[in-house]
């Protein structure tokens, strides 16, 4: 039988650069799955449904949380996040490593339910740097600006909580202390970093 997987946990505010830095990382290490997670938030242009994130309507998210279908599920600036349990468990018991890219809700409800999962909170450099990167998407509006970064102050407050806290000032240079993490990993239970 192979060995398990192992469950890797990566939350930060949006704007954070999870996705930059994660895909650098999946560009870089084969044998890594991506969850994908499923949200009621509206899909931002040149997102596919499937691929950055499941699209669901609220009724349909719903129904999947009263079957029990979610590794862990919340509310974040007004749309539903959850990661889908199925897909994970098959990877982690096929022996490969899965990556969630969840918020600090989820993150809190993966680790309490899977304690051995690493945690890695992504923080931008400082909140100024955090705003300029949600401002030149241009997908939101400021009223979801102005949400978004008040969610970020919350969160930041949670990072000691994590495992290990990366700042993205450049997203190879995180890419690859998130690589040395996932390696250091493999040997070792993960430490206060």
């Amino acid at each position: 039988m192979s060995k398990r997987g192992r469950l890797f946990i990566v939350s930060g505010p949006s704007g954070s650069g999870k996705s930059t830095v994660l895909g650098e990382v999946f560009k870089r290490r084969d044998r890594l799955y991506f969850s994908v997670s499923a949200t009621t938030r509206a899909p931002r242009p040149g997102e596919t449904d499937g691929v950055e994130y499941f699209f669901l309507d609220e009724e349909r998210f719903d129904q999947m949380v009263e079957r029990g279908e979610f590794l862990e599920h919340a509310r974040y600036a007004k749309c539903s996040y959850g990661t889908p349990r199925g897909p994970i468990e098959e990877k982690l018991n096929a022996g490969i490593d899965v990556i969630l890219d969840i918020e600090v809700q989820g993150a809190k409800q993966v680790k309490a339910r899977m304690p051995e999962a690493v945690s890695v909170f992504l923080a931008p450099p400082d909140l100024r740097e955090l705003e300029r990167r949600l401002r030149s998407r241009g997908t939101e509006s400021e009223e979801r600006i102005a949400l978004r970064l008040e969610t970020a102050r919350s969160e930041l407050r949670e990072a000691e909580k994590y495992d290990y806290v990366v700042v993205n000032d450049d997203f190879r240079r995180a890419a690859g202390e998130l690589l040395d993490i996932i390696d250091r990993s493999e040997e070792t239970e993960p430490s206060k970093n």
